[in-house]
């Protein structure tokens, strides 16, 4: 008898942890990489993109082309309720779904040709001066 209740307790405290362990659709995990990239989630409330952002909106980056000095950071955010990612041959973001950020810091002169490989036609460049 006390076996059996033993058996029963121990599934039902299985059944209640693995329950308990479930993950939400809404995590979006914070990632930093050594390149000082950096990955999250952001509510921006803002009607156009700052200084130092790009958008990804309707499918395009919004703006497509940004000149700016060594040291500044850039921040890609996702505005389309579409996945999309920002790669180019110095740095790749991961998938980004609405509302992700991706940020990456210029610390070298040049011209620097970037995509979205989900999206054929979907290029940006940042000109780092």
């Amino acid at each position: 008898m006390k076996t059996k209740l033993f058996s029963y307790l121990a599934m039902i405290v299985i059944i209640i942890w693995i329950s308990s362990c479930s993950k939400s659709n809404s995590y979006v995990p914070v990632t930093t990489y050594t390149g000082t990239n950096t990955t999250n989630t952001t509510g921006s409330t803002s009607t156009s993109p700052g200084a130092n952002e790009v958008w990804m909106q309707n499918t395009a980056f919004v703006p497509a082309s940004k000149t700016i000095t060594v040291g500044t950071t850039i921040t890609w955010t996702n505005k389309d309720a579409s996945t999309h990612d920002v790669s180019s041959s110095a740095f790749t973001s991961p998938d980004m779904g609405q509302n992700a950020t991706f940020s990456y810091t210029f610390t070298t002169v040049g011209t620097y040709n970037y995509k979205c490989v989900f999206h054929a036609g979907m290029n940006g460049t940042i000109i780092v001066q």
